[in-house]
């Protein structure tokens, strides 16, 4: 930059508080938005498991060994933090996804300001941060933790002019490492961002055989921290447990039948693709002569975004949130704002009418923990851990372990890996047997839920169904995201 167009301080430091000012709005709309779940134990799925197992690798537990899930052990040592420092409650880390949530909004907001003026990049960080809770990344999900390490390889690979470039990148596919230490598939992002630095120093004039090297020591940098997660499992005599859990389990795991095209999947993914389109077309307008290069960068990214989330034989929506923050700059042009313009009323629009449905959502959470706590009061009594009479939650929130201080009665303590019948061949053993064995244990409490979640197993649901029929009495039921959760307690002989 010339000294002809620099700014002068005093101008530096007013954009600087300028800039301060729009992070307090981001940090203001995130815990907003956000705050309606924190503090709910049963806000979402997923997370009750990576939360259980956090919990217990600070009392020793060791994930894929005495724990079982397929998930990263980054992804458990993560929550382990997060509860090491914020208690056992879900408080824990959905106070830490939501600082994450802010981050990623914060490096949006930065992204952004390559393409825009201050409060369209604002838009688009404040679109980032709504987006985030309609496809599901609104606690504790995987996706809310990821994400941010994306985005903050974007920041760093996206100038490949930049002077240090290459450092920067190599920054970036550390930080890609360790985000698949917390989901494996976001690999085609990890790659993406990988080639764009590549190619980026191909076009400076790197020669062949250097970058050939420099795409080597990325690929050792993106493998490192799995590789050292993988060495400490090998050196514990735990290498079967892990390549198992980590890499077999995925591919022996039976599809939904509804694949990756079910209706209501395709309706969010038209959602964020459309937006991206709409914005696409009005940069067309904005920039007759030619996209900027940056917004070149963000539609490869949005390109290796739904690679990601398409990968899995299965698809949910909380696996659409890693097109967020692409589809977010990608945008951008639908919020343009006119110089003369002191208000950007085209963003102002979509932001209202979600800020109006977020009462809503805290009523019904705050109607979702308190069913969530009178089931765990009404269980807790009828639990002897130190005898080892523990709860079974056959079907139901996993937090019902954590919240009524319960041994765990089976490695497979994710009640879908008990009664899912798309992961009879993926477990290392048979569900039927593995309930069974719980059951001749006479657990002193079974939760079971009337809809299904998934498609059932019934040589291991008709075995819990008949102990219930046959021991069993009603103890508490709750209704709970529009399924009735039942609590049964055993009969006294």
């Amino acid at each position: 930059m010339s000294s002809a167009i620099r700014p002068a301080p005093a101008t530096a430091a007013s954009a600087a508080r300028k800039d301060q000012w729009i992070v307090l709005a981001l940090a203001l709309l995130t815990f907003f938005v956000r705050g309606a779940w924190i503090g709910d134990p049963n806000a979402d799925v997923d997370e009750q498991l990576y939360s259980l197992i956090g919990n217990q690798m600070l009392s020793g537990a060791v994930p894929f060994v005495d724990l079982w899930d397929r998930k990263p052990w980054g992804l458990f040592a993560l929550f382990a933090a997060f509860h090491a420092i914020g208690g056992a409650g879900s408080e824990a880390y959905q106070t830490a996804g939501a600082l994450f949530t802010l981050a990623g909004a914060v490096m949006i907001f930065h992204l952004a300001r390559a393409q825009a003026d201050r409060m369209t990049a604002a838009a688009g960080a404040g679109l980032y941060v709504v987006l985030c809770t309609i496809n599901d990344a609104h606690s504790g999900n995987s996706e809310v933790f990821f994400i941010p390490l994306l985005i903050a390889m974007a920041v760093l690979v996206r100038e490949t002019g930049h002077p240090r470039a290459v450092g920067r990148a190599a920054v970036a596919m550390l930080i890609g490492g360790l985000a698949l230490q917390i989901k494996y598939t976001i690999i085609p992002l990890c790659l993406f961002f990988g080639l764009w630095a590549l190619w980026g120093q191909w076009q400076r004039g790197m020669k062949l055989g250097r970058l050939a090297a420099l795409a080597a020591g990325f690929g050792v940098l993106g493998i490192l921290p799995t590789a050292l997660v993988s060495a400490g499992y090998w050196a514990a005599g735990h290498w079967d447990d892990y390549v198992f859990a980590n890499f077999v389990s995925f591919f022996d795991r039976l599809p939904a039948s509804t694949g990756r095209v079910h209706p209501l999947m395709l309706a969010y993914l038209g959602l964020q693709l459309s937006l991206s389109w709409l914005g696409f077309r009005a940069a067309q307008r904005i920039w007759p002569e030619g996209l900027p290069r940056d917004y070149v960068f963000v539609i490869g990214w949005l390109v290796a975004a739904v690679a990601t989330a398409y990968l899995p034989a299965t698809v949910y929506r909380h696996y659409l949130a890693a097109l967020i923050p692409a589809t977010a700059l990608l945008a951008l042009p639908l919020f343009h704002r006119e110089p003369s313009e002191r208000i950007n009323r085209a963003a102002l629009l979509p932001v209202a009418v979600f800020l109006l449905i977020v009462p809503y959502q805290y009523w019904v959470s705050h109607e979702n923990r308190t069913a969530t706590f009178r089931l765990a009061e009404a269980i807790a009594p009828h639990l002897d851990a130190e005898a080892g009479q523990c709860l079974l939650v056959f079907d139901g929130p996993t937090s019902l372990y954590g919240l009524t201080n319960s041994c765990l009665p089976t490695r497979l303590i994710y009640p879908d890996h008990l009664n899912n019948a798309l992961e009879m061949n993926a477990l290392g053993m048979r569900q039927e047997d593995e309930v069974r064995r719980i059951l001749a244990t006479r657990p002193p409490v079974i939760v079971t839920a009337d809809q299904p979640l998934t498609p059932q197993n019934y040589a291991a649901k008709d075995q819990v169904d008949a102990a219930i029929r046959q021991d069993y009495r009603l103890l508490a039921r709750q209704e709970l995201h529009h399924r009735y959760i039942t609590a049964w307690v055993r009969r006294q002989p």
